[in-house]
């Protein structure tokens, strides 16, 4: 796919106010399956109200550094570049490679594709990992959004020795494969990855996220983003949820034993499983735009791909009210394997 006009912003999962246009009869509260995000966040500790009064200050966002650096195996907190959120820098390190031809390995997160365009790159959404290889930008999402594809770490090491720029983006990759990250690779000076803190922390409304690249990358994005990008609040928070440990591990614990409940019960009804991670599942079924249409109209919001229309996405749901809703509206689907239930 050759990308022949800029796009403008697209459309994506959590957006509950299209949801209710889309189903105004539906009962609320919504049940929102339509993004990867924790339905366990991080418990929020009191915060100082002083970190809403004044500025961010460079020593706090130096100690989150450290402790990202930590957490995420970099070499070093030199390495690592504290964001508002993984999207505010895809554009950022899109433009670290002067333009010419990128290639996105799909299909993907579309966000990728769109911001090369408009960093002034000549882009293609390709299906192999080998179509990367001569590429001024390459894009890996890893594991892959939406369908939890993995490519192995030393295959895009190799791949990072062929290509200008290589961006891994691996804002699922908390849940595992952790000893498939590139975040610890980071001697070699044209990779970036990009990790996320709002999907498995839960605290997507938070605003935080990291790119993790050799000093030099770091030190060029760090100078785009400017003083005080990130909030007091999520300096505080992000701090204290990465070096908790103890939660981090529960919580990867608690994600991987959900979604095998809910491929359980995706299976149970007929779904053809796709793939995914622990925060989202993937399902193929030529009844997809139905029941799409059957659990909207239930009140409960899933991903569709206007790319792919077999496709539906299922994130996690978090409480037993949430379960028993989904489990109740695709009882009252008819089996999208065609047999009775």
């Amino acid at each position: 796919m050759v990308l022949q006009d800029i796009a403008p912003p697209l459309t994506h999962g959590g957006d509950l106010g299209a949801a209710r246009k889309l189903f105004p009869g539906a009962p609320e509260p919504f049940v929102d399956l339509s993004t990867g995000i924790n339905p366990f966040p991080y418990p929020v500790p009191p915060l100082d109200p002083a970190v809403f009064a004044r500025l961010p200050e460079p020593a706090k966002i130096d100690r989150l550094a450290a402790i990202a650096a930590q957490a995420y195996g970099a070499p070093s907190p030199a390495h690592v570049v504290v964001a508002p959120g993984v999207q505010i820098l895809l554009p950022m390190v899109a433009a670290l490679a002067r333009p010419g031809r990128a290639a996105v390995l799909g299909p993907t997160y579309a966000e990728h594709a769109r911001v090369a365009a408009l960093a002034g790159h000549h882009v293609r959404e390709v299906t192999a990992i080998g179509d990367l290889v001569g590429a001024d930008l390459a894009v890996v999402v890893n594991p892959n959004n939406p369908d939890g594809r993995l490519v192995e770490r030393d295959v895009l090491l190799k791949l990072a020795e062929q290509v200008a720029l290589l961006i891994v983006d691996e804002a699922f990759i908390d849940t595992g494969p952790i000893d498939q990250s590139l975040a610890t690779a980071l001697a070699r000076p044209n990779v970036v990855v990009l990790r996320s803190f709002g999907k498995f922390f839960g605290l997507a409304g938070l605003r935080l996220g990291f790119a993790i690249a050799a000093a030099d990358l770091a030190r060029r994005l760090r100078a785009a983003l400017g003083p005080w990008a990130v909030s007091g609040p999520a300096l505080a928070i992000g701090t204290a949820a990465l070096a908790d440990a103890t939660w981090i591990r529960q919580t990867r614990a608690q994600l991987a034993a959900a979604a095998r409940r809910l491929d359980g019960l995706l299976i149970e009804f007929g779904l053809d499983l796709v793939g995914g991670t622990s925060l989202f599942r993937l399902v193929r079924t030529p009844a997809a735009a139905e029941l799409f249409d059957h659990l909207g109209r239930a009140g409960i919001f899933v991903r569709r791909f206007a790319d792919e229309p077999g496709w539906l996405r299922f994130g996690l749901p978090g409480e037993a009210t949430a379960w028993e809703r989904l489990a109740q509206a695709l009882a009252g689907f008819e089996r999208c394997d065609g047999k009775s239930k």
